[in-house]
């Protein structure tokens, strides 16, 4: 049984709670005041402590304060007199787990037993229940770090297999060949940055759209353009997150439709192209891709393979929306309107 300390300043009450509890299977130490009981509390381990209200040197409610300033504090019963429900409630908003009314006989020792063993069956319990949080913050940490492995991999990987392809459109003599190569490697870098955005960053469940598409505008940027054409892409957006598979099919997207105007909006030269992302209410977000160029023939999709097209038709219904283009903006400008989640 646990081991239990009893502070009371009256030596006959003392002995008989010995006895007395001693009979009912605990193992007791007595003290003869709150100094003596907390000097002891400090040397010894004890599971419960019980403190009698009125004594001389400091009362019950000063050794109850020094007793839970003890590094580990045990858990404390306090005994009060019949009349002093006041002192009671003092007592259990100090941090006392519970109180018993002293009384004559054996029906105290009775209460004060029922209380020590509710009391340890509820430490019992809460101990248990840190371990189990415990645990499970352990678990939980160890599997945001393989994640965060896992999406290092994949990024590594991914990285690799775009180099590959640009070494590959860079032996190929067939322009249509080559610029469809390329096409495919910004596509497999829009990916690529979801996964390196997903371990670099403090979620591996979620990506800061911002930081993704802003180091996703700057490398389309780099890749467009040329001194010969300059493209001047501006992105504004929101500090919005979204999961890793919405996140992917709206990187797809912005770089279809970003990579479609570089290619077609300005044929004579050089142009802006703005993208736009923002929260429309609290459970959507609203892109947009806009440039001043040549504008769209009818509803006609900027021309190509088609591929592009077809990718960010897949993209926008993995999304459960779709593409819609402004016929009275001036050159070309495509809207997306999705759920964050």
């Amino acid at each position: 049984m646990d081991r239990i300390l009893y502070i009371d300043d009256d030596e006959g009450i003392r002995r008989l709670a010995s006895r007395a509890l001693a009979r009912r299977g605990w193992n007791v130490t007595t003290a003869d005041g709150g100094e003596a009981g907390v000097r002891i509390a400090a040397e010894q381990k004890f599971a419960l402590v019980a403190v009698d209200h009125y004594m001389p040197g400091i009362d019950g409610l000063e050794t109850l304060a020094r007793l839970r300033a003890l590094p580990d504090p045990p858990s404390v019963v306090y005994v009060t007199g019949s009349e002093e429900q006041r002192v009671a409630v003092a007592a259990l908003r100090a941090g006392a787990s519970e109180y018993v009314v002293k009384s004559v006989g054996d029906d105290f020792f009775d209460l004060l037993d029922a209380s020590f063993r509710g009391v340890a069956a509820r430490a019992q319990l809460e101990r248990q229940k840190l371990a189990a949080e415990e645990e499970l913050r352990v678990s939980n940490a160890r599997l945001e770090a393989l994640l965060a492995e896992v999406n290092h991999r994949v990024a590594n990987s991914l990285q690799l297999v775009s180099a590959m392809v640009r070494l590959q459109a860079g032996a190929l003599s067939d322009p249509a060949a080559r610029a469809a190569l390329e096409d495919t490697q910004h596509r497999i870098s829009a990916i690529a940055q979801v996964h390196r955005r997903l371990y670099t960053g403090g979620d591996v469940e979620q990506v800061d759209m911002r930081e993704y598409l802003g180091a996703l505008v700057d490398e389309l940027a780099e890749t467009w353009s040329s001194v010969e054409r300059p493209r001047l892409l501006r992105l504004v957006a929101d500090p919005i997150q979204l999961p890793t598979d919405r996140a992917v099919s709206l990187g797809v997207i912005v770089t279809e439709l970003v990579s479609n105007a570089c290619k077609y909006a300005y044929p004579a030269g050089s142009g802006e192209i703005r993208i736009a992302l923002h929260r429309d209410g609290d459970a959507v977000f609203l892109l947009a891709v806009e440039d001043d160029g040549v504008g769209l023939s009818g509803a006609v999709a900027p021309g190509g393979t088609g591929v592009g097209t077809k990718l960010i038709r897949a993209m926008a219904q993995s999304l459960q929306t779709s593409i819609e283009y402004d016929p009275a903006h001036r050159g070309t400008r495509a809207t997306l309107r999705a759920a964050l989640a």
